[in-house]
């Protein structure tokens, strides 16, 4: 019975521990995925921190909603103010080339126009002297030309100002307490023509007592063929 006994146990046990080894390898494999996993999780990089206001890639431009000249510049129509303005450049530009034909001058002649002392409209360039004075006289007889060059001498320069003015606030988050002051908060009372009346009437005031000044200030020249 004792030998009977000892075959009988020892059976038991090698039961027990074949049943016991595949939980172990599972627990095994298990342990080893984990611990890949966690290797896995420890490589990987982490995430770039978000750029500061001191790193050099960070440009500030502050928030779009809630940024009063941002806000204020919304009520600026550019796209209409520039196809305005666009159309008198056109216009004056093709009746200067009209009258480089008229009198058989070559079409890269270079004309300058500009404002005379009296208001007309003065014409410059490399012309031969007799035909430039003749040409000068059609301009300013011309009442379409003089308005539409009175009409751009004030509404480019304005037009040139806010268009700047807008890119460095876009870029930079600068603003331009000039373009502030010249927007009204009423969208009916931002014309093309208001801002140009605006505009002017500041640069004026800043320029008071200073002749020269002044006189930059309002000087405007249209070029055709300006390299010639």
């Amino acid at each position: 019975m004792s030998l009977l006994t000892s075959l009988i146990q020892a059976g038991a046990q090698f039961q027990q521990a074949m049943e016991k080894r595949p939980a172990t390898a599972s627990g095994d494999r298990n342990t080893a995925t984990d611990g890949k996993t966690a290797t896995g999780k420890a490589q990987k990089p982490s995430a770039e921190p978000a750029p500061s206001a001191t790193d050099d890639r960070f440009t500030p431009s502050g928030n779009n909603e809630t940024d009063p000249f941002q806000i204020k510049a919304r009520r600026l129509a550019m796209a209409d103010y520039k196809q305005t303005v666009g159309q008198d450049l056109a216009f004056v530009r093709e009746t200067l080339r009209h009258k480089l034909a008229e009198y058989q001058l070559s079409p890269a002649s270079k004309m300058d126009v500009s404002k005379s002392d009296n208001g007309g409209v003065r014409l410059g360039g490399n012309l031969p002297p007799d035909i430039g004075a003749r040409i000068e006289k059609d301009l300013n007889n011309s009442k379409p030309f003089r308005e539409a060059f009175s009409r751009l001498s004030a509404s480019e320069p304005t037009l040139h100002f806010m268009d700047n003015a807008l890119k460095l606030n876009k870029a930079y988050g600068v603003s331009n307490s000039l373009l502030d002051t010249i927007t009204s908060e009423n969208q009916q009372f931002n014309g093309l023509q208001d801002l140009v009346h605006r505009y002017d009437t500041l640069r004026r005031s800043a320029a008071a007592g200073n002749a020269e000044t002044f006189s930059s200030a309002r000087e405007y020249a249209f070029s055709l063929n300006a390299r010639a």
